[in-house]
């Protein structure tokens, strides 16, 4: 996809040193600014991610009547003036979600318990990506929903109403799904049930209760919300910790520069977000949680990454779903590693913003990689370093994009990484981070 934007990186001039603070985890700041909408009363975020697909997620709702307060230049910090679960308007404009998948997907679950009728696109690559995953069950529920491909890709639009719970069994292991169907729940009758096949992030249910709304989690995994018809804004502050979505990219790039020594400060170690430590784990990174804390619901703590030496291993399929964002760095680590990376089960890769497993099997192997795409997954034989003086395309994904810029740390020369402008949706400061700690990486306009 031909979006612009190149980054030079590599291969890396010494070890990488010092703390860094990535920013605000994406999936809260886009959950967070949604409750706080929906809520009655005014509540302030902290942690907020300023990407371009979270100030998505934000102008949905003030397009749709809700106010909202940068408190600093940076807009990590917001008010919002929630209108309540039936204070939204009706908007006079198609609601765009830019790039961002997770802002169209929960929407859908919102958007289905309104009393009108909306439209909603996004961008090109959004507008390739499936919508009948959410769809089909906001349907059930009673909401009437037309677009694409009747209805499976963007635009689509919502017509709204009175909705009937229902217990959905969901085919796919996706936190994007689940939230739809729990935020559609906040407007049935009934109590609305979700299962999943795996278990996948909780920042939804984590959440709601913190804005007055229960969810029982029961021992098999059924996930349970009886609506109380009403949201209320939390008498705290709601806080965001750092990103370890973020943090990942980083933390692989220390494991595979020598003599490396770095802390990822208050990181988000929820246990349906921290696969990519376990992987990493298991591929013999050095990995140290020191100052575990609290924020809110949410567990954080500094990760210390030293450098080591990272061998191959098989992914364990339970931790494909907790790990699902990071494998495209993952694949860059285990580019590198000693020995056979194996992953399967991890069709969900393929429908992201780009295929990302083809993506990352493309730009590896432009770079000298030993990589076999699998229809689930990759194999990965791992080699000593990569080649340099070559250009690899980011399709416009953002994780491709960065994972390459870690994986040009090992390069002999400096790998360009086109397309890569998609940085700006999740991680607008990646690269100054990356240029704190010590990573060859820059814009090719960059002096």
């Amino acid at each position: 996809m031909e979006i612009g934007g190149t980054l030079i990186a590599g291969p890396a001039k010494g070890p990488l040193k010092g703390d860094i603070v990535v920013p605000g985890d994406k999936s809260m700041s886009h959950r967070a600014v949604m409750l706080a909408s929906l809520a009655d009363g005014v509540t302030e975020i902290h942690g907020f991610l300023p990407g371009e697909d979270n100030i998505s997620t934000a102008q949905v709702f003030v397009d749709m009547g809700v106010r909202i307060e940068w408190l600093n230049d940076e807009k990590t910090s917001l008010r919002v003036f929630g209108v309540g679960l039936h204070g939204l308007k009706q908007p006079d404009i198609v609601l765009n979600a830019g790039n961002a998948g997770t802002c169209v997907r929960l929407m859908t679950g919102v958007l289905a318990g309104q009393s009108f009728s909306s439209t909603m696109t996004g961008d090109a690559s959004l507008r390739k990506r499936p919508m009948k995953r959410v769809v089909d069950p906001v349907r059930k529920m009673g909401a009437i929903v037309e677009g694409n491909e009747a209805g499976n890709l963007l635009p689509i639009t919502i017509t709204g109403g009175k909705l009937t719970a229902i217990h959905h069994v969901s085919e796919v292991a996706s936190a994007q799904v689940k939230s739809c169907v729990l935020l559609a729940g906040l407007y049935a009758d009934g109590i609305t049930k979700v299962n999943e096949p795996k278990p996948t992030r909780d920042h939804t249910e984590r959440m709601l209760p913190l804005f007055g709304q229960p969810v029982e989690v029961a021992s098999d995994g059924t996930i349970s919300l009886h609506p109380t018809d009403r949201l209320t804004a939390p008498a705290d502050n709601v806080v965001i910790p750092a990103d370890p979505s973020s943090a990942c990219f980083f933390a692989v790039a220390a494991s595979l520069v020598k003599d490396s020594d770095v802390t990822l400060k208050s990181i988000g170690i929820n246990d349906r977000r921290d696969g990519w430590r376990r992987v990493m784990s298991d591929m013999g990174a050095a990995l140290l949680l020191e100052n575990e804390a609290s924020v809110g619901e949410e567990p954080v703590a500094d990760v210390r990454v030293r450098s080591g030496g990272l061998h191959g291993m098989v992914v364990n399929p339970d931790d494909v779903p907790d790990a699902i964002d990071e494998f495209p760095v993952l694949f860059a680590a285990a580019a590198l590693a000693d020995g056979e990376f194996v992953l399967a089960d991890a069709e969900e890769l393929r429908v992201k913003e780009s295929d990302r497993i083809s993506a990352m099997a493309d730009a590896l192997s432009a770079a000298g990689a030993d990589i076999t795409e699998m229809p689930d997954g990759a194999v990965i034989h791992g080699l000593a370093s990569l080649k340099g003086d070559v250009d690899v395309d980011a399709l416009g994904d953002h994780r491709i994009a960065m994972a390459m810029a870690v994986a040009a740390q090992r390069a002999e020369g400096e790998i360009r990484i086109h397309n890569a402008a998609a940085i700006a949706t999740s991680f607008p400061n990646f690269v100054t981070l990356a240029q704190s700690i010590g990573m060859n990486v820059r814009w090719a306009d960059e002096q």
